[in-house]
């Protein structure tokens, strides 16, 4: 059985900011023009306080970030009124499919109720993971995309 990694905030541990947003980038924004892993520190360094958005949790195992998730105020400038989000999130890939993925969104779910938020938002092109996990369908603008939301009330 594989080792369920320790997960900390990252405002816990600044050291692992470039290597979270390393991940992240790389993940998500490699393609993307004008889009840097600088800037993806810049944006994690942000997140300051246990209860206060944006908020970021990182995987560890023996001292190295495996994995990252966000929670933030809002990933979806044509939906403002769906807050908070959770975003960003991704797994180092010699750790998928081993727990950490789910580990991560649980205590990310886990701190969103702790500040006391109804639900949290997130868009995915797989829903089968985070529905799981206990999320549901919100809308499906495209034949290959999904807003979900974790109900955490």
């Amino acid at each position: 059985m594989t080792q369920i990694p320790t997960i900390v905030p990252l405002y816990q541990a600044p050291v692992h900011i470039a290597a979270a947003a390393a991940l992240i980038h790389e993940e998500f924004w490699r393609d993307v023009p004008g889009a840097s892993v600088q800037g993806m520190q810049a944006r994690l360094a942000g997140g300051l306080g246990a209860d206060r958005l944006p908020l970021s949790l990182v995987a560890l195992h023996e001292g190295q970030v495996i994995g990252v998730v966000n929670l933030v105020d809002n990933d979806d400038e044509q939906h403002p009124e769906w807050h908070p989000w959770l975003a960003g999130m991704v797994v180092a890939e010699p750790w998928r499919g081993k727990g950490v993925g789910s580990a991560l969104v649980r205590a990310l779910l886990h701190r969103a109720r702790e500040l006391r938020y109804p639900c949290v938002y997130f868009g995915t092109d797989g829903p089968g993971f985070y529905a799981r996990l206990g999320a549901v369908h919100h809308e499906q603008p495209r034949a290959d995309f999904w807003f979900m939301r974790f109900d955490l009330q």
